[in-house]
């Protein structure tokens, strides 16, 4: 059996309606999402809204902030449920076989402010680094290792 990452648990959390956002004008905003890395498309998420079972569905970046599902006609239907009104969610992060690549981490140090550390070690202990990333067998264990080299050039950063 393996280990389900949760990014929410039963949390209740408001269905959104924000006219003009397109598929996103129903939306739910993620808590603690800020970090995940990945590609449009390449984050996708299962789990359960107010017990209805979503199968993928893709968890949208948006600027800096958390990450956000839409909720569209169907599922909203299903839960009987529209904007403004509170479910109970519970998502879980599918991991995609497609791998981590360098530019995506580099992209995420970019954003995490510790670029300019990163860019400060010799050649070889970048490409190190980028190695034990990117040779990893999983989104999850990268993202771990890429959290955890962003916490360590966090600071050096000072």
């Amino acid at each position: 059996m393996n280990h389900t990452e949760y990014l929410v648990k039963e949390q209740k959390l408001v269905l959104n309606y924000e006219p003009g956002k397109g598929a996103w004008t129903y939306h739910i905003q993620i808590p603690k999402t800020k970090h995940i890395v990945g590609k449009w498309g390449s984050m996708k998420v299962s789990g359960t809204i107010d017990n209805y079972k979503i199968e993928s569905i893709n968890l949208a970046k948006l600027g800096d902030e958390d990450k956000l599902i839409s909720i569209n006609d169907k599922i909203r239907k299903a839960i009987n449920k529209s904007g403004g009104d509170t479910v109970t969610v519970t998502l879980y992060l599918l991991t995609s076989k497609e791998q981590i690549a360098e530019k995506e981490v580099l992209e995420t140090f970019k954003e995490s402010g510790v670029l300019k550390a990163f860019k400060k070690l010799t050649k070889d202990e970048q490409n190190e680094i980028l190695g034990k990333i990117t040779s990893l067998k999983s989104d999850d264990k990268q993202v771990k290792m890429i959290l955890k080299y962003i916490d360590q050039l966090g600071k050096n950063n000072d």
